[in-house]
């Protein structure tokens, strides 16, 4: 079943692990973010979710346009800074003039 989505304007469609979309830009956005294991039709809704959510878009569902829920970022502060002190994280931290 093809999932219709529309980014920054322009529509496209995902249907047995491919976009469809007349803008080449878009497209070639949706492309690189394609995942091989989406292989059932509730798979690729979810993976077309998941796209349209990346880039702040809509997603067709019945008759109308919803907007897509932002995925879950895949990485957060706490994952690189020390606990308790973002103002550590990043490799270039130790440039900062400690007070």
């Amino acid at each position: 079943m093809p999932v219709r989505v529309r980014i920054y304007g322009q529509e496209a469609v995902f249907q047995q692990g491919c976009w469809v979309c007349e803008d080449e830009s878009l497209g070639a956005m949706l492309e690189a973010l394609t995942d091989p294991r989406a292989m059932t039709p509730e798979e690729e809704e979810r993976y077309a979710v998941y796209c349209a959510g990346r880039y702040g878009g809509q997603i067709y569902r019945g008759q109308v346009w919803e907007a897509a829920p932002y995925p879950e970022p895949e990485i957060r502060i706490e994952d690189i800074a020390p606990r308790g002190r973002p103002e550590k994280a990043g490799w270039l931290s130790f440039l900062k003039r400690r007070s």
